[in-house]
């Protein structure tokens, strides 16, 4: 006996499931989204909540764990992801997904396989020397899922301008993560903290969550807050390019996730103390301020080049290794 394939609203319905089990910020500023945009967001997103899930051992982004798999777990997570861009029926929710909004966008392949190569390096036991090691990494994780909203916004493939603004957004998210997680991650033999930032710090291997260096360790989350902020802005600058509801959603996002990166940097050497987060108060108060600086965004962030100072994404053939 054979079962009907799931339709497009049931795999809908758990991805929207999926967004608000895992990540309230973003499940908020997905709302603002138009209707056709914002089913996408979740398919999207339900599909990279899968793969980091799966990568880490955890359940919806919480309670990570060493897994013994790794490699493996990447693997079936590049197949499955090769299934679903061959317009294949995966038969998992996630990846019929992925399936299902790569074929109403133009979504590259190459940005689903630049995101797995951040979860290979993880499993790689990887760990980034220097701070342009810091921006690859993130770039695999985060930056290129911003290049994949962009286009499930509906930027053009090949507007590497707009591109670069949202892969900004991206990097933001994640430094303030890395800024936040610093304890959690910890737990679970990793650090993303650069290592030449720790000697310069005078920070020993595996040390820096010992009580006589969290005041060391405040300034370097100060610095992954600081950074984050920059390319938060630089973010903001391509929100004219995006259609009135898109950049309010964008907008919002950027201030409820960079409230994180914030509070972590404001508590100094007790950041850590417990996890930071948002209020709902917080989340609305942020979505009715964007609303304001999404109507006035031509004025607020007119054209202007981006800040060459910032790091910017690889361009061209996907490198062999992503950390070279």
């Amino acid at each position: 006996m054979t079962h009907p394939l799931p339709q497009r609203a049931a795999i809908v319905a758990t991805a929207r499931e999926s967004i608000e089990r895992g990540s309230r910020s973003f499940a908020a500023a997905s709302k603002l989204f138009d209707p056709v945009t914002r089913e996408r967001a979740w398919l999207l997103y339900a599909w990279c909540r899968a793969c980091d899930d799966v990568a880490d051992g955890q359940d919806h982004g919480h309670g990570m764990t060493l897994v013994a798999d790794a490699p493996e777990r990447v693997a079936a997570l590049r197949a499955a992801t090769a299934r679903a861009f061959a317009g294949e029926q995966v038969g998992d929710p996630a990846f019929d997904a992925l399936r299902i909004v790569a074929a109403e966008t133009r979504l590259p392949r190459a940005f689903a396989d630049d995101m797995i190569d951040g979860f290979q390096l993880d499993a790689d036991d990887w760990r980034p020397r220097s701070e342009a090691d810091l921006y690859r990494y993130c770039y695999h994780v985060a930056g290129v899922v911003g290049c994949m909203m962009a286009v499930v916004m509906g930027v053009d493939p090949s507007d590497d301008a707009t591109l670069d603004r949202a892969c900004d957004l991206g990097l933001a998210f994640q430094l303030a993560n890395i800024a936040r997680d610093i304890e959690e991650d910890d737990r679970v033999g990793r650090c993303y903290l650069p290592v030449e930032w720790l000697v310069e710090m005078d920070i020993p291997p595996g040390q820096h969550m010992k009580p006589p260096f969290r005041s060391r360790l405040a300034v370097l989350a100060r610095r992954l807050a600081d950074r984050a902020e920059a390319h938060a802005e630089s973010a903001r600058a391509g929100t004219p390019a995006l259609p009135f509801r898109s950049a309010w959603a964008v907008l919002a996002a950027a201030g409820i996730y960079g409230d994180i990166a914030r509070k972590v940097a404001a508590a100094g050497e007790h950041g850590w103390n417990h996890r930071a987060t948002t209020s709902a108060a917080e989340k609305l108060g942020w979505i009715a301020r964007s609303l304001g600086q999404a109507a006035r965004r031509a004025t607020l962030y007119p054209p202007t080049p981006r800040d060459p100072a910032l790091w910017t994404r690889p361009r061209g053939e996907r490198p062999a290794n992503p950390t070279g």
